[in-house]
């Protein structure tokens, strides 16, 4: 298999658009991976236009550039995972290569720091450090049981495996996105925590609004508050329940923020992702008996269809006063 991952600035959901159009004249195996980024298996392109992978990338990446004006980093690699890796870790214009050989794979993989091992997150990371497995070469060195022993038996043998490259998922295309993620930049270094929690609703009201259109719902929430000095810190909750409830998005959203204890830190934007998607048919939803719960979940798709016909016209009471 040879797939490769494309990231590109620019608007979410156009960014994304763009790349799935310019790949659909190339392979029709293209999975979107919202906000910014495709997956594309090119295995057979590679036969049909008689040439390797890493030309198809910088064909796309010239393409992209030329007809949108959109500067990619491309990864080229034998599986997804190693494909996001690569290019998660390029600059723009760059497109980076994975040989498909075991030297090839860990040569890229062994020096890097554990937590950037795609499926690990802060927890996991964390508790492998506390064991000196710092580095994926460490990890990879581990047998499989120990990681169990650690992690568990399910993310143990998934970590054992992603450390040594292996990654057993395959590129759908038209698959439903992950997860779903909105952004917003202050115009200067913000200090004051109410504006965050009203930056943080809005937020919530734009990534609510997006899971009902689509028809899917989150488990998990991520905030990701960005400093003026370029450091970052991620906050990361799974939800009651299964949900694309505007309030509880904010809520929780909101509950992440008071978490961190920002007193006089300048902020200069925040990123709230919701993760763990599934459509709405394959979810279950808590009975309750209050009506105003009720109402308002009612009433949701209803504001949605109006603010779809005439943006800007609902918005939450507090930010029209803000």
């Amino acid at each position: 298999m040879a797939v490769i991952y494309i990231q590109a600035p620019g608007p979410p959901r156009e960014t994304w658009e763009t790349l799935l159009q310019v790949l659909g004249d190339i392979t029709p195996v293209v999975e979107a991976v919202p906000p910014d980024a495709v997956l594309a298996d090119v295995s057979g392109s590679v036969r049909y236009f008689d040439c390797d992978a890493v030309e198809i990338a910088r064909l796309v990446r010239v393409r992209t550039l030329a007809l949108h004006g959109l500067d990619c980093a491309v990864g080229v690699a034998p599986n997804p995972m190693l494909a996001r890796m690569a290019g998660q870790h390029g600059p723009p214009g760059a497109v980076r290569c994975i040989a498909d050989t075991p030297q090839g794979i860990s040569g890229f993989l062994n020096p890097k720091p554990v937590a950037v091992l795609y499926g690990v997150g802060p927890k996991t990371a964390r508790v492998l450090c506390e064991y000196g497995l710092d580095s994926i070469g460490k990890v990879a060195g581990t047998s499989e049981a120990i990681l169990q022993r650690i992690l568990g038996a399910k993310m143990g043998r998934l970590v054992h495996e992603r450390a040594r490259g292996i990654d057993r998922t395959r590129v759908v295309p038209h698959a439903p996105p992950r997860s779903t993620s909105a952004e917003l930049r202050f115009d200067r270094h913000e200090i004051d925590g109410s504006i965050r929690r009203s930056a943080l609703l809005e937020l919530a009201v734009d990534i609510g609004r997006q899971l009902r259109t689509d028809g899917q719902v989150a488990r998990t929430l991520t905030l990701t508050v960005h400093y003026a000095d370029r450091s970052t810190t991620t906050r990361t909750r799974v939800l009651p329940e299964p949900t694309a409830h505007t309030p509880v998005l904010a809520g929780t959203a909101q509950a992440l923020h008071d978490a961190l204890g920002l007193q006089r830190a300048r902020v200069t934007a925040l990123s709230l992702r919701a993760e763990d998607l599934t459509t709405v048919r394959l979810s279950g939803q808590q009975l309750t008996f209050d009506r105003q719960t009720e109402s308002a979940r009612r009433l949701e798709p209803v504001l949605d269809r109006i603010a779809a016909r005439w943006p800007g016209s609902v918005r939450p009471a507090t930010l029209v006063r803000s």
